[in-house]
């Protein structure tokens, strides 16, 4: 099955529900829907015809939707978060995989998210809030206060270093420096984040930091 959370201030939710519903009804199919606060959560049959109805209705209401206010966002819209297919015992997994789609498309100003497709895209695009940003600026900081100092290019270095997994050869080329002087600079990348760059975890996050604030 499909699991789908939808969250609205209006008629709209009741509308998706009466779409849902008697598509369902016409195709026999079983559709689980329960009111919770303002939100309505649907249990239905994957590829079926309750699922392509849910998704045409919102697809209709994205088509000649305004675009998103960024100050507070579309209150009285519908926002539909549908999760990927599921068995009967997993349905608790549905509902948090709806959730997040729900949220991913709460803050994208979408009608209608998908749980597979955000898992077939990039992850970039998810990163784009404020909490995420902080994060990335502070833990990019110390290295960018360095670099103003004018004592060298830590971040230019390392974001060539881990594009490059690690290559010293390749990278120190890309830069047009010694190997030797990557070398150096590394480890004053490690000194002043007090971290070591043999962490994965480390690579990783320095890596997103870096996509997520655009660093030039």
């Amino acid at each position: 099955g499909r699991g789908s959370a939808a969250g609205t201030g209006g008629d709209r939710l009741g509308a998706l529900a009466e779409v849902v519903e008697s598509a369902a009804a016409r195709a026999g199919e079983a559709v689980l829907a329960v009111p919770e606060g303002e939100r309505l959560v649907m249990l239905a049959t994957d590829g079926g015809a309750a699922v392509a109805a849910c998704v045409e209705y919102a697809s209709a209401l994205e088509t000649g939707r305004p675009a998103p206010d960024p100050a507070g966002g579309d209150e009285d819209g519908l926002t539909v978060g549908l999760s990927a297919p599921s068995g009967p015992i997993a349905a608790s997994a549905a509902y948090k995989q709806a959730e997040q789609a729900l949220s991913v498309a709460r803050r994208r100003g979408r009608v209608c998210v998908e749980h597979e497709h955000l898992a077939a895209g990039s992850v970039l695009p998810l990163l784009a809030d404020d909490a995420v940003r902080a994060f990335a600026d502070g833990l990019l900081r110390a290295l960018r206060d360095h670099d103003a100092t004018g004592r060298g290019d830590l971040v230019a270095s390392l974001r060539a270093w881990l594009s490059r997994h690690g290559q010293w050869d390749a990278a120190a080329a890309d830069l047009g420096v010694h190997r030797h002087t990557l070398r150096y600079r590394m480890r004053r990348v490690e000194e002043i984040l007090g971290r070591s760059l043999d962490d994965p975890d480390v690579r990783m996050e320095l890596w997103l930091a870096l996509k997520t604030t655009s660093a030039e």
